[in-house]
């Protein structure tokens, strides 16, 4: 990769890394294109990115941004895996570790706090924003139910009396 393309590649790379809330450091030894493939397209379907950088192309994306401290994680065949949503990229990256040997979990930055392994394994174990929603909607619709049906209990027995006063008659 010649000079500009680098540069792009760092440009592109830190844009994403701004807007992230989450950001996965990952090892990725000996993954096939194939498989790396497969694990960028579930992190887009959770909408997530995924990255294989040169370290030091990777350092110079994360200055000047909240996960800067990430820089020091950076040794070895590593991969970025970052998200807005605050746990998308780390259910993935501990999914997708759990059946692949040859991917594991390094460390993490959420925030500008950073993160071990331990921290991005807890995350993932957290339901999503979507899944918390759903919770809280459900929630929030079953006290109205419950109400409901407690008014209608009188009604619905007072007309199964009658029915059957009438049937006897």
């Amino acid at each position: 990769m010649d000079r500009s393309g680098k540069e792009k590649l760092v440009t592109e790379l830190q844009e994403s890394l701004n807007a992230a809330n989450l950001v996965v450091v990952t090892h990725q030894n000996g993954l096939s294109v194939a498989e790396v493939s497969d694990l960028r397209r579930k992190m887009r379907a959770a909408g997530a990115g995924f990255k294989v950088a040169k370290n030091r192309l990777a350092k110079l994306a994360l200055t000047g941004t909240k996960h800067e401290d990430l820089g020091k994680i950076l040794k070895g065949p590593t991969a970025l895996a970052y998200s807005a949503d605050p746990i998308a990229a780390a259910k993935v990256a501990v999914l997708y570790a759990k059946s692949n040997d040859k991917l594991s979990i390094v460390g993490g930055s959420m925030g500008s706090q950073t993160l071990g392994a331990d921290g991005i394994k807890a995350l993932a174990t957290l339901p999503s924003l979507d899944e918390l929603r759903a919770k809280l909607v459900g929630m929030l619709q079953t006290p109205a139910t419950r109400l409901a049906v407690i008014t209608a209990a009188p009604a619905g027995q007072l007309a199964r009396v009658l029915g059957a006063y009438a049937r006897k008659e």
